[in-house]
């Protein structure tokens, strides 16, 4: 069989060889998303860098092949344009609901390729301190939790992440709970899995003292609102537990993932952020998980004297 290409005006390739591949999703998605300049996009505009300027920048892309990606992606209904100044006018561009849809895309991939390209296949929910994924975190103070992003709490209600009405908020992220749902067979034998529930337990004893400092405290796993509210009954949890269930913080930070259980899993972090919505502090990989919420509770404590 022969095949057959060509380039859009925007500079996509499409395939046009199969008529089979007009019912196929994979080939749909590859003919919007497939350049990759396209999914850098999205992962900076995920990011919450949405203005022109920003996004070269921060791709070192030109101008006119900026210009090119933004206009499919926003004929194709992944980005908005929105103005935000009107003398002389400015557009900053934000993820409509298909673009967010994509997320668990572009953290599936970074999940792919940090074990199988970045790592030696190896599945686990730690990583070794001097690997791509530890790079990451370390790159992330400095930087900020975009301004619109939600996630879901446990009584169902949408949330911003970072506490509005105290100096800093300890963000720590974790695999999973075994309560009230069990967990996958095999959970315990994968490396940086064990601890979920002792380090919700830490970080509820050590709550006094976080909120005494004028520090708010929020854990966050990829598990439903509905689990999250069981578990935090049962043992006792005072601060905030969220769901990101729709992978928009992973997105936003490029937060180590593994998926296990047929699920994806946030791996042991510890971030701290100021009200401003900056990250100051963070911990990954979380070897020493004690070691870690006392770590934690020291440099908020710092951050939110005046």
């Amino acid at each position: 069989m022969s095949f057959e290409w060509e380039l859009t005006p925007e500079g996509v390739v499409m395939y046009i060889g199969r008529v089979a591949d007009e019912t196929c999703g994979i080939a749909h998605a590859a003919a919007v998303m497939g350049d990759w300049w396209n999914l850098l996009v999205l992962r900076e505009v995920a990011r919450g860098h949405m203005r022109f300027d920003e996004l070269v920048g921060e791709l070192g892309v030109s101008r006119k092949v900026l210009t090119e990606r933004l206009t499919h992606l926003v004929e194709h209904d992944v980005v908005a344009r929105v103005p935000y100044q009107d003398r002389p006018p400015r557009y900053e561009y934000r993820l409509t609901e298909r673009g967010r849809a994509f997320l668990p895309v572009l953290v599936g991939m970074q999940d792919w390729a940090d074990r199988w390209l970045l790592g030696d296949g190896t599945l686990s929910a730690s990583a070794p301190s001097d690997g791509a994924e530890a790079a990451r975190v370390r790159s992330l103070p400095g930087g900020t939790i975009p301004a619109d992003l939600t996630l879901v709490d446990s009584t169902g209600a949408r949330r911003d992440p970072v506490a509005p009405d105290v100096p800093a908020t300890v963000l720590f992220t974790y695999p999973a709970t075994g309560r009230p749902t069990p967990l996958p067979a095999g959970w315990n034998d994968i490396p940086g899995t064990v601890g979920c529930t002792l380090e919700n337990r830490l970080f509820r004893d050590r709550w006094p003292a976080f909120t005494g400092a004028g520090v708010a405290v929020h854990g966050v796993s990829t598990q439903r609102p509905e689990e999250q509210a069981a578990f935090a009954k049962a043992e006792g949890v005072p601060f905030p537990l969220m769901s990101d269930v729709d992978l928009r913080l992973a997105a936003a930070l490029r937060l180590p993932t593994a998926r296990i259980g047929q699920q994806p899993r946030l791996k042991r972090a510890v971030l701290v952020v100021t009200r401003d919505r900056t990250v100051r502090h963070t911990i990954f990989p979380v070897t020493d998980i004690p070691a870690a919420v006392e770590d934690a509770l020291a440099v908020a404590t710092a951050l939110s004297k005046p």
